[in-house]
């Protein structure tokens, strides 16, 4: 059943990290992925049902 376990979680393109969810807003209810090293972005927006995908992250 470990493999299992790599099935959900979300990795980075470039380095293969499994994003942090350490910048999500409650308030808007966004969620934002973050790879570690900060080569990805994730963001989803469940008003617009969108994801947002960057490269560079600030």
């Amino acid at each position: 059943m470990k493999w299992l376990h790599f099935l959900f979680n979300e990795r980075c393109p470039k380095c293969k990290q499994v994003l942090n969810t350490s910048k999500s807003n409650a308030l808007r209810s966004t969620v934002v992925k973050v790879c570690p090293s900060n080569h990805y972005q994730k963001e989803f927006h469940p008003a617009l049902e969108t994801y947002v995908e960057s490269d560079e992250v600030l």
